[in-house]
């Protein structure tokens, strides 16, 4: 449970991430509206991914989330933006992280 629930929230901070530099790319970056449909498929993918999370609640998952976008998106200004996140990114992105991990797997009664 807890692996497929890991492989549903990177799938999605991915998609979430792609679909959205697809509009980044093309009103902030001069790119072809053409990377617009791709963007929106990823987006659709994200939403999909999302839902496949096991949780009782959605907003939980949505939270947690939170915390693996962060770092996700950060881990992707380095790897596709090719900027290397400082000590504040880092620091942010633990702190986040942190946080989605106390969401998910915080003891709670049955």
């Amino acid at each position: 449970m807890m692996y497929s629930s890991a492989f549903f929230y990177i799938a999605a901070a991915i998609a979430e991430i792609a679909g959205c530099f697809a509009f980044w790319a093309w009103l902030k970056l001069d790119k072809s509206i053409f990377w617009v449909a791709p963007g929106m498929l990823s987006l659709a993918a994200f939403a999909y991914f999302l839902t496949r999370i096991d949780a009782a609640y959605a907003g939980r998952a949505y939270a947690a989330y939170g915390g693996v976008y962060i770092l996700s998106s950060l881990m992707w200004m380095w790897a596709i933006e090719g900027h290397r996140p400082d000590r504040w990114d880092v620091t942010g992105g633990l702190i986040a992280i942190t946080g989605a991990a106390i969401i998910l797997w915080a003891p709670r009664p049955a």
